[in-house]
């Protein structure tokens, strides 16, 4: 940003001194351009507090700011996979079938949740299923070898879609697995997020899985030109074997996520197992990415398994893209928050939140609602960490209780209300997951794993530090420091 404004003092000192004659006229002009974009943000924000970054950039560099704006935050400058997922998405909703008996029993069992079943099921156009199982593990550890014993068993196909992967004993695990099951007759597909992998796999690794037999996407290549689809990466984590079996959680298919290798102290994620009539929807969600980049599945109708487990309660698997006007993991977490009658208990590894989040979370406490949030004791991003800390103060002022996890750092992403409800997937509490990339989780309703969610959280806060009042007192240079690292919370 310093380079940027650099740039444009000798840009605009050069134009000045050439049209020196006219250069209250150029001033005029840029500051009307300049108010321009700014009114038709305001008029198009969907989150006034998001787009604060922009408009203060725009107000202080007007030149490069709205060219940064235009190239990395309009809808303007769209791609092929921009309009290749839309159209994708919206040939694939004809699978998510809402059977009528399975939500209205649901909306009858508690009627004062029906509105979120009836959200997610109508609103947002992702169904409620019966008989379907859930297996929930409080650590990537122990759901690791889960993962690879049910890979294991695969017959007719994989599909794995992860934010990260990473060479190493997790992948290299699965890989083994993987080429075997090729070797077997079974279709495996791998999808990962080309930005997120950047770093930890090689950069041709595509076509070292495609000459194992394993189909593979690296999602949203990364391009040397800004556009706003770049800004959109997969952080979904997505497994499903058979059509019968799926997986997902907080974990990505690297070793820091079951503790093999040491990054941030103690790593403590998840994993949630999915077996019956839910994993359908896992399954178009995977489908659907893939189909958008490579076109290959005109019937999505074969790979779905008709098996009926005996599993308790409802579950409820969602995914959110950026793409359109539906922030369905935003309005989820918003709908628990705003239903709670007697906890909420959440864990997350940032808390970069708007007005709007914030407000639900104070509104809730001030109902009465007792509400828990489990943050990192050791951060795995500084910034990220200094401006979740500037909400300590301000959410304990009206009840809620923070606790960092003192062994290390927390990667899980989890809401549990009242004992009936609970929500597990990839969404953080912050920007960037709730607006900008695309994700997923599972809505769980009286199914036997809330118990073992609580049993977590209770476990969790045996080992975390309850933040004090003293403990969030910092010196008002750092205050001022964190209040303006706020403006940037929105690309963090």
């Amino acid at each position: 940003m310093f380079l940027i404004a650099v740039i444009e003092f000798f840009w605009l000192w050069s134009l000045f001194a050439r049209f020196r004659a006219q250069a209250a006229w150029i001033d005029t002009v840029i500051t009307a351009l300049s108010l321009i974009v700014i009114l038709v943000i305001l008029k198009r924000s969907k989150h006034l507090s998001s787009d604060i970054m922009w408009i203060l950039l725009i107000s202080v560099l007007p030149i490069p700011g709205t060219i940064f704006y235009l190239l990395a935050g309009a809808d303007i400058f769209s791609s092929r996979t921009y309009h290749a997922i839309n159209t994708e998405m919206l040939s694939a909703s004809r699978y998510y079938k809402q059977k009528p008996k399975v939500l209205e029993n649901a909306c009858a069992e508690d009627p004062a949740l029906a509105g979120q079943f009836r959200y997610i099921s109508e609103g947002a156009g992702f169904p409620v299923y019966d008989h379907s199982e859930v297996e929930y593990f409080p650590l990537g550890d122990l759901g690791f070898p889960q993962i690879l014993e049910e890979l294991a068993k695969a017959k007719q196909f994989i599909f794995l879609e992860y934010f990260i992967v990473g060479n190493g004993y997790v992948w290299n695990s699965i890989v083994s697995i993987l080429e075997e099951k090729v070797k077997q007759g079974v279709e495996v597909r791998v999808l990962y997020d080309d930005m997120g992998s950047m770093n930890t796999l090689p950069l041709n690794y595509v076509r070292e899985l495609e000459a194992k037999g394993i189909k593979a996407i690296a999602f949203n290549r990364i391009s040397p030109i800004i556009n706003v689809i770049m800004n959109h990466r997969d952080h979904r984590k997505i497994l499903v074997i058979d059509g019968h079996t799926a997986f997902s959680g907080g974990i990505n298919l690297a070793d820091e996520y079951i503790n093999r290798k040491r990054r941030f102290g103690h790593w403590k994620d998840n994993v949630i197992k999915i077996r019956g009539n839910a994993v359908w929807s896992l399954t178009v969600m995977f489908l659907t990415i893939w189909n958008a980049v490579r076109h290959e599945d005109s019937d999505y109708s074969i790979y779905r398994n008709t098996l009926s487990t005996p599993g308790s309660g409802y579950v409820i698997p969602y995914s959110d893209t950026p793409l359109d006007n539906e922030n369905v993991g935003e309005r989820i977490y918003l709908n628990i928050l705003g239903q709670a009658r007697d906890y909420v208990y959440i864990m997350t590894p940032y808390l970069i939140i708007d007005t709007e989040m914030l407000s639900a979370l104070t509104l809730a406490a001030k109902r009465g609602v007792k509400v828990k949030i489990v943050l990192p004791g050791i951060p795995d991003k500084r910034i990220a960490n200094e401006i979740t800390k500037s909400f300590y103060t301000q959410l304990m002022d009206e009840g809620i209780e923070i606790y960092e996890y003192t062994p290390g750092f927390v990667h899980s992403k989890i809401f549990l209300c009242d004992d009936v409800l609970a929500t597990v997937g990839t969404i953080n509490l912050d920007y960037r997951s709730l607006y900008l990339n695309f994700e997923n989780g599972i809505c769980l309703y009286r199914c036997d794993a809330l118990k073992d969610i609580r049993a977590d959280f209770e476990k969790t806060f045996e080992v975390c530090k309850k933040i004090s009042y003293e403990d969030a007192q910092v010196g008002y240079i750092r205050e001022f420091l964190r209040s303006a690292l706020r403006v940037i919370a929105p690309e963090m």
